[in-house]
């Protein structure tokens, strides 16, 4: 596919995707959509690749749906998400609750790190909502956007939100979509750094992102963040204890368990098959 709204890079088994439309402070459209989509297949395809940060070309994250999107859809009387009949599929078959916009992160192979370095809105915020980890620029300017619209919450973030947030913080962001930054959200949750801005930022995801894939072995990075959201989806204790006994059993006969016990013995970094 020929990239116009994103681009990416891969270095040292991190990949880093950026949101690309700088002239219009990253708005997103369908072109861009479907660029991304195709773009996180191809990397969750890739072998090389241990972990994806996703940001902004600077200086905004993404403010949300484009306005003359958002007009047309106001013409039309509808939404249209604007992407190709058959577009990329990332993330997708793994389980049917993840086979949706922005929940296929969660099917995803590798982890995926927001670097919020900026005005961050709407659809923009809810895809930072659907990354694994999240670090964000103190000043960075956000919204939940709808309220304001005359739209409800999109995207699926009154699912995410409370449950990063919990309800009371996640009720004052959808239902007032009040401008809110980082800094003041510090505590709540949201963030796993705040940075002093959007440069410092991404430095702080890509750090994490090669830490992960250097100290981390990739097959347990797989299993463990697919555990994560299968057991956010059930109700039964004792059915995500027995399946980690399966899986401590299944993992312990791998050359990653045996890489990593040698490590740890030989006091060495890991050699990850």
């Amino acid at each position: 596919m020929e990239l116009k709204s994103t681009r990416y890079e891969l270095e040292d088994r991190v990949a880093t995707v950026w949101l690309h439309r700088p002239h219009r402070h990253n708005a997103w459209t369908g072109r861009m959509h479907a660029e991304y989509r195709w773009v996180m297949a191809e990397l969750d395809a890739d072998p090389q690749v241990r972990a994806v940060v996703v940001t902004g070309t600077p200086p905004a994250f993404c403010v949300g749906g484009d306005s003359a999107a958002l007009a047309q859809h106001a013409e039309r009387g509808g939404y249209d998400e604007g992407l190709p009949p058959a577009p990329a599929r990332p993330g997708y078959g793994v389980r049917a609750e993840f086979d949706h916009d922005f929940a296929w992160h969660y099917g995803l192979r590798i982890p995926v790190i927001a670097a919020v370095n900026g005005a961050c809105a709407g659809v923009g915020l809810a895809l930072a909502l659907f990354c694994d980890l999240r670090f964000a620029s103190a000043a960075a300017r956000m919204t939940t956007a709808a309220p304001k619209l005359g739209l409800p919450a999109e995207y699926g973030m009154s699912w995410v939100l409370p449950r990063l947030v919990g309800v009371t913080r996640a009720a004052d962001l959808l239902l007032s979509g009040r401008v809110f930054t980082a800094r003041e959200t510090e505590s709540w949750g949201l963030w796993n750094g705040v940075l002093d801005d959007g440069e410092t930022t991404l430095e702080a995801a890509r750090a994490y992102a090669g830490n992960l894939g250097e100290q981390a072995s990739p097959t347990s990075v797989t299993v463990t963040k697919r555990q994560l959201y299968d057991d956010l989806l059930r109700y039964d204790v004792g059915a995500a204890v027995e399946d980690s006994k399966s899986l401590l059993h299944a993992m312990m006969g791998a050359a990653d368990y045996r890489e990593g016990v040698a490590a740890l013995r030989e006091r060495r970094p890991p050699r990850w098959p």
